[in-house]
């Protein structure tokens, strides 16, 4: 399995300048609120004397600490493509190193882009020792098709079409699919660094699959397409899965897609 480009998922230090200009300084769009987790500065921090020089300390925690989320999700994606148990303990010592206290924010905010962009959810095996193993999200066995040298967790984007179209009344044009997957940097004919060339996964490879349908709208003339959940979705999953995952991810949204390779 090859290495997940995850300077991908990071933002870059103009962007983090507009968000904290935008939204504050604690509430910015990667970090969000749990940057307040954070007790402990980083050993490399520059002492803070004044509001300009807080602001500035700011932005440099904020980039540390995404810096150290996307060391971790790269981290995670190994593991995924190993299949090995994951130990806080490793996440720790190999990771984290020297920042260990800002651990409580890197491991939720990596775990979110785990679960919204790669379709998969931590799970603690082994509340003692904490272990975990990652598993898909819904229920969904997609990963069963993801595990060769050539694939990276692509779920992610399976459980946003079956979410669109559950919000849309369980069926939904083509053209809205790909407008809204167009704000999350994901785009019809474009190649994607995570999810490969996104429209042949959608109207071909998860259609084998059974987990949509695609199909031209009844008399319409020039033809037009929807999308529909497919027979292994109603199988795998529910209606009521989906609702309340999208109960739980609200408020996150396309902010943690990473954009299409540059």
């Amino acid at each position: 399995m090859p290495v997940v480009p995850t300077n991908e998922l990071c933002t870059s230090e103009e962007d983090l300048q507009g968000q904290i200009q935008a939204e504050g300084p604690v509430e910015a769009q990667l970090l969000g609120a749990e940057a307040e987790d954070a007790s402990t500065p980083l050993a490399s921090f520059p002492p803070v004397s004044s509001s300009s020089a807080a602001g500035d300390a700011e932005i440099l925690l904020m980039q540390a600490l995404n810096r150290m989320t996307c060391e971790l999700l790269e981290f995670l994606i190994l593991k995924y493509g190993t299949q090995e148990p994951i130990f806080q303990a490793e996440m720790l010592n190999t990771v984290l190193r020297d920042n260990q206290a800002h651990f409580p924010v890197v491991f939720r905010k990596a775990t979110q882009y785990m679960q919204l962009a790669f379709g998969l959810d931590m799970k603690e095996v082994d509340h003692r020792e904490h272990i975990y193993v990652m598993v898909p999200v819904l229920g969904l066995t997609l990963n069963e098709m993801q595990r060769d040298e050539q694939s990276i967790p692509k779920a992610g984007l399976l459980v946003t079409v079956l979410s669109l179209i559950l919000l849309a009344g369980d069926r939904i044009s083509e053209k809205k699919v790909w407008g809204t997957l167009s704000k999350m940097g994901v785009f019809s004919g474009i190649e994607h660094c995570i999810y490969g060339e996104p429209k042949e996964l959608l109207t071909q490879v998860w259609v084998r699959a059974g987990y949509l349908q695609y199909r031209q709208v009844p008399y319409s003339h020039p033809a037009r397409y929807e999308f529909l959940w497919g027979p292994r979705a109603y199988a795998e999953t529910s209606k009521q899965k989906v609702k309340d995952y999208l109960r739980k991810v609200k408020g996150r949204g396309p902010r943690f897609f990473p954009p299409r390779c540059a």
